[in-house]
């Protein structure tokens, strides 16, 4: 894609940010128009109600300026559909459900979809742990802690969280945990069974040691404007259907630990703060992070990312071990009712807002360029 060329046809004083309806749409379009920015929220056919009937901006309120509603999301790949996003001089931000919803088709994505995206694209895949290089490649290049990794079940020697693709929604991961090669194939079989997952995607699992910490995702934004890392916000996951499960007295939870199959379908956020001790840390792994993806994908992570963790006791003290990784919106825009925007910025800032910021700051500065691929 000719970047340069395109935004030549722009006028840049009618950008219009765009997003797919679904995950953190709303943060970005309420962000955008706080900076004076138009917005546009691409649905698929039956989702635009949210989106159409109770966010749209009208009578001086809503964040939404427009809705194109598409028959499939899939359809944003289709050349008229692109060409139409040009016209509204759409710059686009992806979430985890563009990738999703496009079936991970990376290498059209990063060919085909001629439309300017906000991020660096070619980061995207590195979410994917099935390809190389991965994000568990990057963060060992990055010198950043990770669980331990088990290439087959045989070599099980302490509790590990098993993940699976599931049968009937091939994006969606299934999750058990196993203590042995014994207890390993008793529930594996199980669940092969009972149709969770297949046999042949059991072969492609992976096997994590279990970390038992303290679940916190540390989100990020860095900024090739100002050159600069900032840490947006602390938060952890409410999840189904492990959290219902784990409020049950002991001899409940047991017996229903052997009739359901556990879950951890994420449900919502909740905004967590760090104790300020730990700062030192979040900044220095977010800096090896941002580093490193210069490396692995030039010119490197483009505003947010997240770190997904878990914090461990010491000694010598406590850390963070990283399990998956994002450089893209994050699903979570509570993360803002954390105070650490607020104490850069003089005030709270979502992760919608600091991406409009910085597009504006790229347009004051003649360099849009440098935030979008």
């Amino acid at each position: 894609m000719d970047l340069k060329s395109i935004l030549r046809k722009y006028d840049l004083k009618k950008l219009t940010l765009t997003v797919l309806g679904s995950h953190s749409a709303l943060d970005l379009c309420s962000g955008a128009k706080k900076q004076g920015f138009k917005t546009l929220v691409v649905c698929q056919k039956g989702r635009e109600k949210v989106y159409e009937n109770y966010y749209l901006k009208k009578a001086g309120l809503g964040c939404v300026d427009e809705v194109l509603v598409l028959d499939s999301f899939k359809d944003i790949l289709k050349e008229d559909i692109q060409e139409k996003l040009r016209e509204k001089n759409a710059l686009f931000f992806p979430h985890r459900s563009f990738q999703v919803y496009l079936d991970f088709d990376y290498e059209t994505i990063e060919k085909k979809f001629e439309v300017p995206l906000f991020g660096n694209r070619y980061l995207l895949k590195i979410e994917e742990k099935g390809q190389h290089p991965n994000q568990y490649d990057l963060l060992l290049a990055a010198n950043i802690k990770i669980p331990r990794f088990y290439k087959k079940p045989e070599d099980i020697d302490r509790p590990v969280m098993v993940k699976v693709l599931e049968k009937e929604r091939g994006f969606e991961r299934a999750f058990f945990l196993a203590s042995n090669l014994q207890d390993f194939r008793q529930k594996s079989e199980k669940l092969i069974s009972e149709n969770v997952f297949t046999k042949e995607a059991l072969d492609k699992a992976v096997i994590e040691e279990f970390i038992a910490g303290v679940q916190v995702n540390l989100n990020y934004f860095y900024s090739p404007i100002h050159k600069r890392l900032e840490f947006m916000g602390s938060d952890t996951r409410r999840q189904t259907n492990i959290e219902g499960l784990s409020h049950l007295p002991s001899p409940f939870r047991e017996d229903a630990e052997k009739n359901f199959h556990l879950k951890f379908e994420e449900a919502g956020h909740i905004a967590a703060t760090l104790l300020e001790s730990m700062l030192a840390d979040v900044f220095e792994i977010g800096e090896r992070f941002v580093e490193t993806t210069k490396k692995f994908s030039p010119p490197g992570v483009i505003g947010p990312f997240a770190l997904q963790t878990f914090v461990v006791p010491g000694p010598p003290k406590k850390s963070f071990v990283v399990f998956d990784v994002s450089c893209r919106l994050p699903g979570s825009p509570g993360i803002v009712a954390t105070p650490y925007t607020g104490y850069l910025w003089g005030k709270p800032v979502s992760t919608g807002e600091r991406c409009a910021m910085e597009v504006k700051r790229a347009l004051e500065k003649n360099a849009l360029p440098s935030v979008l691929t």
